[in-house]
């Protein structure tokens, strides 16, 4: 490996390990999880049906794209992945108020279009 891979491999490797471990740790308990923000999204415009699937594909998104932005493969789809999901995040967390969540999610956001802006760049 030389040392732009090494560089490159250092400055994904901490939005990768968030994706990662929040698909990791939410898959032993995946239907916990997902009744959890079924819960949470009851008071909301949302059809709890529409929660449940998006709460079990959700874990799955970021668990695929945690491996993506690792391994470095398919690294546009990853990062573009990861935004998608980051804007859906955002808009489910307005709808619940929770503005903590809206601003973590907002600097994931700042993050992978930063390493967007990057690979178009290089291209």
């Amino acid at each position: 490996m030389n040392a732009p891979n090494i560089t490159a491999f250092f400055i994904r490797l901490p939005i990768a390990m968030s994706f990662l471990c929040h698909g990791l740790v939410r898959l032993p308990k995946l239907e916990v999880f997902a009744e959890g923000m079924v819960e949470q999204f009851a008071n909301t415009l949302l059809p709890d049906p529409f929660v449940l699937v998006f709460a079990y594909l959700l874990v799955f998104a970021e668990l695929i794209t945690g491996i993506w932005l690792l391994s470095g493969k398919w690294f546009g789809q990853a990062l573009m992945t990861g935004l998608a999901t980051m804007a859906a995040l955002i808009f489910g967390s307005g709808l619940i108020e929770n503005w903590g969540a809206v601003s973590v999610q907002l600097v994931h956001s700042i993050y992978l279009a930063g390493l967007l802006l990057v690979l178009q760049r290089e291209r």
